[in-house]
Parts: structure tokens; C-alpha cells; sequence
């Protein structure tokens, strides 16, 4: 097997607790923004049963449809097989894996809110993910 058959693209795992909101979002502007490069996963230690109306709507304005998405459970393999875990107020439920890179951001919850309290929290993490995408896929 050649090296470029081993060669895998860089994984992110986004975690929160409902997983309907914060880590849709940057799951959904993260597979836009870096064009299929970066490999996402998304997951909840509680999942909601839907994806947040407002989060939907706050991502439809910036032209990514979120609508068919739904909330999936943390599971330990989806930690294991991510290069870089990102929680957002999941504290420590997930699982630690020696050799991955782990960061918090600290977000308001999008819960319960409408689309003008959803839009600030998007543009935050938007933010985010283009300094995530420079860091991740540097260009020469």
C-alpha cells in the first residue's frame, strides 16, 4: 500500500450536549468552508430529538441547509477516530484519548432561543472555523 493509500484527511469531532445547536453549526460550516478536506463528526451526551428551528434558520441566512440533520449520540469510536474533539459545555463526559488534540469553546447556548439570539452564537463559531480551517489545512 502506497502512502496516499493511507493518507487520510483530518477528522473534528464537535460535541455538546443536546447536539441540535452549537455543534450542528460548526459541523455544517465546517464540511462547507474546508470542501470535503476535513472530515466531521458531530455527536451529543444527551441528544435532543431534533436539531434547533433557530439554528436551522440562523444557517439557511448564510446559504447551508441544516434541516435533514439530526442529533447523534456521543459514542467513545467517534472520539477515537477524530484527530481534534471540540466541546461546547459537555464538561466532562467525553471520553479522553491520549494524542488528540481537545479544546473548549465556550458558546452561549443557542436552546430555547429565537433566530436573533442564534445569529451572534453562528458568527462566533463561524469565526472559529476559519482559524480552525488555516490551523488544520495550511496553505504553502
Amino acid at each position: 500500500m502506497s502512502t496516499t493509500d493511507t493518507a487520510k484527511n483530518p477528522s473534528v469531532l464537535f460535541v455538546c450536549v443536546h447536539n441540535a445547536g452549537r455543534s450542528q453549526m460548526a459541523a455544517a460550516y465546517l464540511a462547507t468552508l474546508s470542501n470535503g478536506a476535513i472530515e466531521v463528526r458531530s455527536a451529543g451526551s444527551e441528544p435532543a430529538e431534533s436539531v434547533n428551528p433557530a439554528a436551522v434558520a440562523a444557517m439557511a441566512e448564510e446559504g447551508i441547509d441544516m434541516s435533514t440533520e439530526i442529533p447523534k449520540v456521543l459514542t467513545t469510536d467517534a472520539v477515537r477516530e477524530s484527530d481534534v474533539v471540540i466541546t461546547m459545555g459537555c464538561g466532562d463526559t467525553c471520553p479522553i484519548f491520549p494524542g488528540k488534540r481537545y479544546e473548549d469553546w465556550e458558546l452561549d447556548d443557542p436552546a430555547g432561543q429565537g433566530v436573533d439570539a442564534v445569529r451572534p452564537i453562528r458568527d462566533d463559531i463561524k469565526s472559529r472555523i476559519q482559524a480552525l480551517i488555516a490551523e488544520l489545512l495550511p496553505t504553502s
